[in-house]
């Protein structure tokens, strides 16, 4: 038996053909077998807020994708929409001083503009951190590539589809 992808949801608008940004997080998603629902909606899902209040859930359930430079290098950080990043958890778990990515930064290293970075899809592979806060929902909502388009998936999937290191890396909301 094959794996199955939960049906891409389609709001407001009806067409057919998902922008770039979209199809190449499809296409990750797919590649990795990882099962997903995606939306496309009307509003936009830039910050945690504004994406829970579109798909109508808790705000922890929001996958912030977030770019830091470690020593030199980009990191994807997934973190809990409840959660700020704790910057000495992440030096910590990543063994370097760490600092936020400019948006020019972290469009560069990922393809995507800051409010629409997924956890998958990026321009090149890159080493990703993700808040173990995020295990404990049975589905998390991330950015698709655009800022108004979002997917649905079990975290574990996403921790596996990634690679992802699972850390405590969450401070306070």
């Amino acid at each position: 038996m094959g794996r199955r992808y939960l049906p891409v949801t389609v709001q407001p608008d009806s067409s057919s053909t998902l922008p770039s940004p979209v199809q190449r997080v499809v296409d990750a998603l797919r590649e990795r077998g990882v099962d997903f629902e995606l939306r496309r909606l009307g509003a936009s899902t830039r910050t945690a807020r504004e994406a829970a209040a579109a798909v109508g859930c808790e705000v922890g359930r929001i996958v912030k994708s977030l770019v830091f430079v470690a020593g030199d290098e980009p990191v994807v950080v997934l973190a809990s929409g409840a959660h700020r990043v704790d910057l000495g958890r992440l030096e910590a778990v990543l063994g370097v001083p760490a600092r936020p990515a400019s948006p020019a930064q972290a469009e560069a290293a990922t393809g995507f503009p800051v409010g629409a970075i997924p956890p998958v899809g990026h321009a090149r592979p890159l080493r990703v951190v993700m808040d173990e806060a995020l295990l404990a929902y049975p589905q998390v909502w991330a950015a698709a590539g655009t800022a108004q388009a979002l997917f649905a998936a079990d975290p574990r999937e996403l921790r596996r589809a990634t690679r992802a290191r699972v850390a405590a890396i969450g401070g306070g909301g």
